[in-house]
């Protein structure tokens, strides 16, 4: 991808560096039995994925995986936190139409700005540079607590799965952000995308540009 300015660096190397969340109360006590998001049917892939893929096809690769979840630990916690934080706070927020003169376009923040799938894009590419499997990190959207499209990244782990979001400084188990979901790539091909929940929502959401 095209280089990044230097405050999106900083989020690269702060992933190396230990930098952001804490162990966190998930890790504390016994391990509690993960709950996962109800998976739904193959569903349409995002228009805006789609358009990704043929500006970045290297990171669109398809073919099936095995699906691997994330061993949850005070490490990988600690690295998560410190991609969720960088990464929040290195990226401007602005909307497609303002950035790119386009209502919807999905791409890396090269400039250092973006909306929510720009901020998800990256944090799954530091993420995967630093060797998590792909099949756990999932681009998912959602309708917010306004009803507004929107995207997150879902990390599937052991302990269930949780949400990175630039409209929340906590990485929450996706049960507990109070959005409704709607689809995700599905674990073991990228390339296909899944309904979760509701498939009357699934139908007419599509992840907007906060």
């Amino acid at each position: 991808m095209r280089k990044l300015r230097t405050s999106v660096v900083m989020a690269i190397l702060a992933l190396f560096l230990g930098l952001g969340g804490e162990a966190g109360p998930v890790l504390a006590g016994e391990k509690p039995t993960p709950v996962y998001a109800p998976i739904g049917d193959v569903t349409t892939t995002p228009s805006g994925y789609t358009q990704f893929c043929q500006t970045y096809p290297g990171d669109c690769q398809a073919g099936d995986q095995e699906a691997r979840d994330v061993v949850l630990t005070k490490a990988t916690w600690r690295d998560l936190g410190a991609v969720n934080d960088q990464v929040n706070r290195a990226i401007e927020p602005m909307t497609d139409l303002e950035n790119y003169g386009r209502e919807e376009w999905w791409a890396y923040p090269t400039n250092g700005k973006g909306d929510c799938e720009d901020y998800v894009l990256l944090k799954r590419k530091l993420l995967l540079d630093a060797g998590w499997p792909r099949s756990a990190l999932l681009i998912t959207v959602v309708r917010d607590k306004k009803g507004d499209g929107h995207a997150v990244l879902m990390v599937k782990t052991d302990r269930g799965e949780f949400v990175l979001d630039n409209q929340e400084t906590r990485i929450l188990p996706w049960q507990n952000t109070g959005y409704r979901y709607v689809k995700r790539q599905s674990q073991t091909n990228q390339n296909i995308w899944v309904s979760l929940g509701d498939t009357q929502t699934t139908a007419i959401v599509a992840a907007g540009a906060r």
